[in-house]
């Protein structure tokens, strides 16, 4: 089923329906599929559609969490976490608020 959806949401990029959410979907389709490099692709798209989708700073933390990439996970949920306090998400700014502690101080 992952390959089918990532193909069908693959198919829709650059479309008339292309923009944040199409982008996070992709993301964690791909990110689900073991595929971090592409994922954190898609989802630097999608924050760039739309800078205060928090849910798409989060997961792109993890991406880059996968990619063993501490600053840039550390850097997403940085923008996440003033993006959900903008927004008032205070499960979003929480959730990565623990995510960035898990990380531990960064040199």
């Amino acid at each position: 089923m992952a390959p089918d959806l990532i193909a069908n949401l693959r198919a829709q990029c650059g479309g008339p329906r292309d923009g944040a959410l199409l982008r996070f979907s992709l993301g964690n389709a791909l990110l689900a599929a073991g595929e971090a490099a592409e994922a954190a692709e898609a989802l630097r798209q999608a924050v760039a559609f739309d800078p205060a989708y928090s849910a798409a700073w989060k997961l792109l933390g993890k991406a880059c969490l996968a990619l063993d990439d501490q600053p840039g996970a550390a850097e997403a949920w940085r923008q996440g976490i003033a993006v959900a306090q903008a927004r008032g998400d205070k499960q979003a700014e929480k959730e990565m608020a623990v995510f960035l502690r898990r990380l531990g101080p960064m040199e």
